[in-house]
């Protein structure tokens, strides 16, 4: 079993807080996203730092951030597809990116500190399935916080896994996710749904091993949306694909899962369907 010695943690510790895109034409893939989620899309100003740009719902500086866009920085160009990224929040960078190398995981890109937004670094479970980690600094005036199935937020998060029991123990391990139940998916297997440490009944998200058609182990981000045929005909007037759905889950809730026009893989949920 996987295990890493027992520590105090945070409420916030484990909780994913943003998602960024990195893309080959941020202006375009602004107007897709605003139309298809209704996001705000704001450029920040940052000294020094290559232009990078806010996804909000709403306008003003009390309005919550959902998530980031920026443009491929050079050393990435014409080297991978446009990708969403998920950043979750831990209690110390390098503290918590010590962990993933000590029970098999990888350091993508060491930590660093933002100027007055945090220190992040980007690392890959021992599947390599990538996402960031974060130590916050807290906001002077925080946002308004959006509830989790209010629309425009992240609605959930997806791992399809190298293999979906040593995923969770493994995550488990570094950022105290448990169980809140499985659901048996006959011959794809257990899709496992988890929640944050502490919190059962209030599920984040849910992961399983792969199937052969995805090519590796990832995650995926599903960002809530009214209703989900009138989201499709947005995806597909503004020039994006569906590649799977739509589909009701249990529950439910209708998901679809699509590529913007830049070829970034995201996925959308709605509570109905029409």
């Amino acid at each position: 079993m996987l295990q890493i010695v027992s520590k105090s943690r945070s409420d916030t510790h484990g909780k994913f807080i943003w998602c960024e895109l990195i893309t080959s034409d941020t202006s375009a893939a602004g107007k897709f996203y605003a139309s298809v989620v209704g996001w705000n899309v704001r450029e920040l100003a940052m000294p020094d730092m290559p232009s990078y740009f806010l996804f909000e719902m709403g306008e003003g500086d009390n309005c919550p951030g959902i998530g980031g866009m920026m443009h491929f920085p050079p050393e990435l160009e014409g080297k991978m597809p446009p990708n969403w990224t998920g950043y979750v929040a831990v209690d110390d960078v390098d503290e918590t990116a010590r962990d993933f190398v000590s029970l098999g995981g990888r350091i993508q890109r060491d930590p660093e500190d933002i100027p007055g937004v945090g220190r992040f670094a980007v690392v890959a479970d021992p599947h390599g399935a990538v996402l960031c980690i974060m130590t916050p600094i807290p906001p002077a005036n925080p946002p308004r916080q959006l509830g989790p199935a209010d629309p425009g937020n992240l609605g959930w998060c997806e791992l399809m896994a190298g293999n979906g029991e040593e995923a969770f123990e493994f995550y488990g391990s570094v950022f105290g996710w448990a169980k809140d139940h499985d659901m048996d998916m006959g011959e794809r297997g257990v899709y496992r749904i988890f929640a944050y440490d502490g919190h059962p009944g209030q599920a984040i998200g849910g992961m399983m091993t792969k199937p052969d058609t995805v090519p590796a182990p990832c995650w995926s981000y599903y960002f809530n949306v009214e209703a989900i045929d009138a989201a499709i005909e947005r995806i597909t007037a503004g020039g994006g694909s569906v590649v799977f759905g739509p589909m009701q889950v249990p529950g439910g809730s209708w998901i679809v899962q699509a590529t913007d026009p830049q070829g970034a893989f995201f996925c959308l949920v709605a509570p109905k369907r029409s």
